[in-house]
């Protein structure tokens, strides 16, 4: 049998729900940044290598 009246938690639910997407988010963007930051330095190292085999 269902309860009567106001909703219990629909709040704090949806205030964790929203929380957690915002950490989820963050994690996700800074694994991107990260892996970015990576593929720049990656580039850059085969750039010095070329150039120093030229020397």
């Amino acid at each position: 049998m269902a309860k009567a009246g106001k909703q219990k938690n629909t709040r704090n639910k949806a205030k964790h729900t929203k929380l957690m997407n915002q950490k989820k988010n963050k994690l996700r963007k800074e694994k991107e940044d990260r892996a970015t930051r990576l593929k720049a330095l990656v580039q850059k190292m085969h750039e010095q290598q070329k150039t120093n085999k030229d020397d």
